[in-house]
């Protein structure tokens, strides 16, 4: 898997930063999550959560915790109005 995911990243820290986000985003699809909602929410929140409770910003605690009441940004209602298929990508 890694070689050609990599290509792009430019820098070491750049494909280790890839790799955090691909596993958050596999993470959130195990646990039933939709990454788009979750990652939305917790860069949100992230600002003001306080830092002795930031395990809770991980995917499976966020579902215990945050994901019956997600934070949204301001693009969710014109995504959410849209037909399927005629969404513009962000």
């Amino acid at each position: 898997m890694g070689r050609r995911n990599w290509l792009f990243c430019w820098t070491e820290v750049g494909a280790r930063h890839a790799g955090i986000v691909q596993s958050l985003i596999v993470t959130c699809r195990l646990h039933g999550i939709d990454p788009y909602t979750y990652f939305v929410d917790v860069l949100q929140r992230v600002g003001q959560h306080p830092a002795s409770r930031v395990g809770e910003l991980t995917p499976r605690r966020w579902k215990q915790c945050f994901a019956h009441t997600p934070l949204r940004s301001d693009l969710h209602a014109v995504h959410a109005s849209a037909p399927p298929g005629t969404r513009e990508a962000a």
